[in-house]
């Protein structure tokens, strides 16, 4: 008598069924779902979910870039490829145009990540988009680590982190009022290491800055900055030639890279593996303000 093998899920095919029961679960729920789609890693594997989940269909809803203008330039290419192959359509909210129009002020450092929360919800507003999906994770950040997978925003588009909704057995409280909406993220219980596992697995292309190559860069506060049109070397810095990636994309004037020889993704599968401070923690400048600064940006409004 031949004996059975015992059926197992795997620990990624275990996340990817969560992801796309919550892709779904928007789907039947909301009427003007959108997904936040920057060409940074977590919204490339959001979208890969989101062909899976609604495959032979396309994708049905739009994505959205909030644009600060301060882009990787290997990044926004790819962006625009990858909408073209998918046929999706693609919303812009520009900063730089709320800016000409007077919905926002240029700061005087010259950094726009704080500016674009204003830009973000006027979107939204514009759209009457109710569910905004986003591929924020558990582990990059503590003020993430404490938000639901079904995050509600009231009409201001605010998070108040004291009176968030239970989630019990994967039940998912989408009710709203018009004029409020949801976040929604699929990949909350993801981890930095998990993403790049599915990358591995799905054979999914990426921008090529998140793989080790050679950029001039300075040191600066302890990280390391490209030299572009965005930063500019000051006085007592000296610019050099290192090898270096991106483990997190942002904008171009607050994304630090790190030293690396990852040249591909079983490389930087080891090299993940090994580390010990989350992306966000180790390349964000705009997180370094304080230590409630992307709670404070949640609270406002921001993703």
């Amino acid at each position: 008598m031949s004996q059975t093998m015992p059926y197992r899920v795997s620990h990624l095919d275990a996340l990817e069924a969560e992801s796309i029961f919550v892709m779904r679960e928007v789907m039947a729920e909301f009427e003007r779902p959108v997904l936040l789609f920057s060409g940074g890693k977590d919204s490339i594997v959001m979208l890969r979910l989101a062909e899976k989940a609604f495959a032979p269909a396309r994708i049905p809803f739009p994505v959205m870039h909030v644009d600060t203008g301060h882009n990787f330039a290997e990044v926004m290419a790819y962006r625009d490829a990858r909408v073209a192959e998918l046929g999706l359509n693609l919303v812009v909210a520009s900063v730089q145009e709320a800016i000409d129009s007077g919905l926002v002020r240029e700061l005087p450092d010259g950094t726009r990540n704080r500016i674009q929360t204003p830009v973000l919800l006027a979107a939204v507003e514009k759209y009457r988009f109710d569910a905004l999906f986003g591929g924020a994770r558990r582990d990059e950040e503590k003020a993430r680590a404490k938000e639901r997978m079904f995050s509600f925003r009231d009409e201001f588009g605010q998070w108040d982190p004291k009176n968030q909704r239970p989630e019990l057995w994967a039940l998912y409280n989408g009710r709203h009022h018009p004029g409020e909406s949801i976040r929604v993220f699929p990949l909350s219980n993801w981890t930095e290491l998990d993403v790049w596992h599915y990358i591995a697995k799905e054979e999914i292309p990426l921008p090529s800055i998140y793989y080790a190559h050679d950029r001039e860069v300075i040191e600066r506060d302890g990280m390391i900055y490209a030299v572009n049109e965005f930063i500019r070397p000051r006085a007592g810095e000296t610019p050099s030639v290192q090898r270096v990636r991106y483990r997190t994309v942002g904008d171009a004037s607050q994304t630090a890279a790190v030293r690396s020889d990852a040249d591909t993704v079983e490389k930087v599968i080891e090299e993940v593996a090994a580390t010990r401070i989350t992306e966000r923690g180790a390349t964000r400048g705009d997180d370094k303000v304080s230590e409630a600064a992307m709670e404070d940006r949640k609270r406002e409004g921001y993703f």
